[in-house]
């Protein structure tokens, strides 16, 4: 395989992507003409960072909210700077990495013919809202979208089946590989060297980290408290790290339902800290409603924690049921509820999980999502 081989990344936005830097620190080692064009970027970007020196910004992105939906994403749009194509068409890629279905990637397609260039498609997760399975005419574009790609890459096997099901992509040209993956010793690097934090909750600490929305499912959780309150379990913790514009809300639920001396909120902690949360936690709660993956459960597998992950969340193919956790309905909390109960009943269940977690996400790494791009690659060319 020729490792001259000139290739962009087209990823509208990846504001939350900080996990993107060390991917493309390993994938860089191997095809070092590489050129990863965004819109817009994580807090704290470092442009020193190796992989973030090939990052480059390309006017700015924004979303464009057409349909508010209560209990999963919001319908839009992404805004894109159509200067991209100027940029491509200077860069001159042999092989083009496309985040999903965007403005990009079409751009990216129409100008095949002069470009010349291959084309790749990476698709993250599925989930309703995300794949607009009910649009007709979305459907119908990224089927004609899809005729155009040598290859793709999902990170998820719902990404899969929504290729095959839904867009009639062929299963020998899908890559099913893990590459949205957590930087253990980064995120181990930065615990070392953060501040530390001490708690002084009961234990066992359940944790959650997020926003703090509808989408996320943190009334089913809370409601699941609530049952175990009526039950009589008070010997634990619930921890909130987030902001956002349901915090009210949930508040007054709490009050109302007289469990508030259970209830932590850290509010908005930096990404460079949460490892001291996680550390201090014992079981990871994902109540999402939808989630096309979720990178904070793989995270607290790192850090050996058992996760009780909504099935709403593509990621909760990391869970090895009764292993290192449960999986649930997010819109089911007597079923979270018992499943609390479980671990509350039983505390060595916890660490046995804990460590079965560290197992299973040490398979997924920088390296490992690289060697995607790679094989991807080495499939198109040779």
């Amino acid at each position: 395989m020729n490792k001259d081989l000139r290739i962009a990344w087209l990823v509208p936005a990846v504001e939350l992507g900080a996990y993107w830097q060390p991917v493309l620190r390993e994938f860089t080692k191997v095809f070092k003409n590489t050129v990863f064009y965004t819109g817009l970027v994580w807090p704290g970007f470092d442009p020193s960072l190796p992989g973030c020196d090939v990052i480059q910004l390309v006017g700015k992105t924004k979303y464009l909210e057409t349909t508010k939906i209560k209990d999963g994403y919001d319908r839009g749009v992404f805004i894109l700077s159509p200067s991209i194509v100027g940029y491509l068409l200077s860069f001159k890629p042999d092989l083009i990495f496309a985040q999903a279905y965007s403005l990009w990637t079409l751009l990216a397609v129409l100008f095949m013919p002069i470009g010349r260039w291959k084309l790749i498609i990476i698709y993250d997760g599925s989930s309703p809202n995300a794949d607009f399975r009910d649009s007709v005419f979305r459907t119908f574009v990224r089927r004609i979208l899809s005729r155009f790609a040598c290859a793709f890459v999902s990170n998820s096997k719902a990404g899969t089946a929504y290729l095959q099901e839904a867009l009639s992509v062929p299963p020998d040209k899908i890559f099913t590989r893990i590459y949205l993956v957590p930087d253990a010793q980064a995120l181990l690097g930065r615990l070392e060297s953060s501040e530390p934090i001490n708690l002084a909750l009961n234990h066992p600490i359940f944790l959650y980290v997020g926003r703090i929305t509808s989408r996320k499912g943190i009334t089913t959780l809370l409601q699941a408290c609530a049952i175990l309150n009526e039950k009589g379990y008070k010997n634990y913790n619930l921890l909130l790290v987030g902001e956002g514009d349901q915090r009210q809300e949930l508040e007054a639920f709490i009050k109302e339902n007289d469990f508030e001396d259970q209830v932590t909120w850290a509010g908005w902690v930096e990404y460079g800290r949460l490892g001291a949360y996680f550390s201090q936690a014992d079981v990871f709660v994902f109540p999402t409603y939808e989630d096309v993956w979720g990178m904070v459960a793989p995270e607290a597998m790192v850090f050996g924690l058992p996760i009780l992950c909504s099935k709403g969340a593509a990621c909760c193919e990391l869970i090895e049921e009764g292993k290192n956790g449960y999986i649930f309905d997010p819109r089911d909390p007597q079923a979270l509820a018992e499943t609390m109960q479980r671990l509350l009943d039983d505390p060595e269940l916890i660490a046995s999980m804990g460590e079965r977690s560290q197992q299973i996400i040490s398979r997924s790494t920088p390296q490992t999502a690289a060697q995607a791009f790679v094989e991807a690659t080495s499939f198109v060319f040779d």
